[in-house]
């Protein structure tokens, strides 16, 4: 199978979807939007598209020029239902690809907390393995309508569309399981100053630091979650 990931932040890599993808001995190819020579890809060649996430918005096409050629390129492979993942801003983008709202959220949430599921997502063949509740890594300001035809599939305390489930092709997740400790690590050197705002969901290094407890469950769980969605 072949993989390509659209990766917006050069630290910002696909962690365990990465891991599983080689040890499945899957092709995973890149659009590094941080380079200037990104080369988007051709949908023909390509089997499903993950969509990761970033420090920028949606809506910031001037700063971010390719930002509109990329929610083409997101509608485009939903409509020939290729597989198609989005975490945090990846799932942002997938929202405002089908024409739904990104907004901030009522507060920033940072760190790790628990999400909880719904009833139909826990009696869903790809869900069916996870419990309530759930923790996992997020780090968001942003929120977004959920789009039509979209099932809700978990929630956390100031979060209602933490993740959501598009027939069996679309999935998209607010919240990080693919995250390893460097890639927190790295995302703390860079936008570390968060920590330092005020906010209920936002945790300290110290804290993020005793939640990488939780990476081993969540690596367990993508892998069996991504077995079942790529059957």
């Amino acid at each position: 199978m072949h993989i390509h990931c659209l990766q917006h932040i050069s630290f910002e890599n696909p962690g365990y979807i990465k891991v599983w993808a080689q040890q499945n001995h899957h092709n995973i190819t890149y659009t590094y939007f941080f380079e200037d020579n990104f080369v988007l890809p051709d949908l023909k060649n390509i089997d499903a598209l993950i969509i990761m996430g970033g420090n920028m918005n949606v809506d910031e096409e001037e700063k971010f020029r390719w930002l509109r050629k990329e929610k083409k390129l997101i509608k485009a492979a939903i409509n020939a239902r290729k597989k198609v993942i989005g975490i945090c801003l990846g799932a942002q983008l997938i929202a405002a690809a089908l024409g739904c709202n990104v907004y901030p959220g009522s507060q920033k949430e940072i760190g790790f907390y628990p999400v909880q599921f719904t009833d139909g997502a826990l009696n869903h063949p790809l869900f069916n393995h996870f419990k309530n509740l759930y923790t996992v890594f997020h780090w968001h300001g942003d929120t977004f309508d959920l789009p039509a035809n979209a099932q809700l599939i978990a929630s956390s305390a100031i979060c209602k569309h933490q993740a959501f489930l598009i027939g069996n092709n679309v999935m998209g997740f607010q919240f990080h399981f693919e995250m390893n400790e460097t890639i927190i690590n790295d995302m703390i050197k860079h936008d570390g100053h968060e920590l330092e705002e005020d906010g209920k969901y936002i945790q300290s290094q110290q804290q993020l630091s005793k939640g990488y407890q939780h990476l081993k469950q969540n690596q367990k769980d993508i892998f069996t979650l991504l077995d079942k969605f790529f059957a």
